[in-house]
């Protein structure tokens, strides 16, 4: 086993769903194999315009040949594993590069760097997901007195594992977790509700927005951007309890089991549609929209 490093694109020609699949030539399946039940990161070019960089974590599960494509492999993305960094990380910053792997004997960035499967140091591999997990710059939470909740004013400690279980609980963590996702989804949706389009922000510094799962994490839904959505509370309860739900043109729905229809339908937005995250990639995706009214939405 050991760490590595998936370069991904959102336009990518590849079979990819960062959360469940990466699919990659048989020219890195020897390379691939030795990640298997361990930790990638997710990268995107440099060329790729507003370039995410480091963006994501995930644990590779397993490795098949891709049923539908000859001489292509699946990596398959453990359930629930994947999560998208709170803070994006870049290539390189004024210290030099993130991977020090990439560099040639001479200290320049070597051909390594353009291999879409590589292997990545336990070294380089902690220091990214400690700047993408960084939390010293905190959202607070909606409700609860910051002063009287200890993971905030606790000095966090160093980003680092002398032991597989430590990594292991570290990065499945669901209060790690939680605070990432939360952050990652109110910057996306500039702490507003979707649906109401409402931003608050209370006089303790509070979004009073929750970054809410589409498909719940207790149903295996992953910690990917396209998976949340930012949700007031009201909101957020009718969306868990099915009384809301959302098209995949981010149409709101409302179920004709709300006893107050109307008084729904005037507290969402006018033009009865969501509103989008500030980038497109960032969109709620439509397999789990489809989820969700499938499972969730009383209709």
């Amino acid at each position: 086993m050991g760490f590595g490093v998936f370069i991904h694109r959102t336009d990518s020609i590849y079979d990819d769903s960062p959360a469940e699949q990466y699919q990659f030539p048989s020219q890195y399946l020897s390379r691939a194999q030795t990640f298997v039940g361990d930790w990638i990161i997710y990268y995107e070019p440099r060329k790729v315009e507003a370039t995410r960089g480091y963006f994501a974590i995930a644990k590779v599960e397993r490795i098949i040949p891709d049923p539908s494509a000859g001489g292509m492999y699946l990596a398959l993305i453990e359930p629930s594993s994947y999560l998208d960094f709170a803070t994006p990380v870049p290539f390189n910053d004024a210290s030099g590069v993130m991977e020090r792997g990439v560099l040639n004997e001479q200290g320049r960035i070597s051909g390594r760097a353009q291999s879409a499967v590589r292997p990545v140091s336990p070294t380089d591999f902690e220091r990214i997901v400690a700047l993408g997990l960084d939390e010293s710059v905190q959202i607070l939470p909606r409700i609860g007195d910051i002063s009287a909740t200890p993971q905030f004013d606790e000095v966090q400690a160093p980003f680092v594992f002398e032991e597989t279980r430590d990594r292991l609980n570290y990065l499945t963590s669901r209060i790690v977790r939680n605070r990432a996702f939360r952050r990652v989804i109110l910057d996306a949706y500039d702490r507003r509700c979707a649906v109401t389009g409402l931003k608050l922000i209370n006089g303790g510094g509070r979004a009073e927005v929750d970054a809410a799962h589409i498909k719940p994490v207790e149903a295996n839904g992953p910690d990917i951007i396209n998976n949340g959505i930012a949700l007031s509370g009201t909101a957020h309860w009718m969306f868990d309890r099915g009384l809301i739900s959302l098209s995949d043109e981010l149409e709101i729905l409302i179920s004709r089991h709300v006893n107050d229809f109307e008084s729904v339908r005037a507290l969402v937005n006018k033009n009865g549609h969501a509103l989008p995250p500030q980038r497109t990639s960032q969109r709620p995706h439509p397999h789990f929209l489809s989820w969700h009214r499938d499972n969730c939405f009383k209709q």
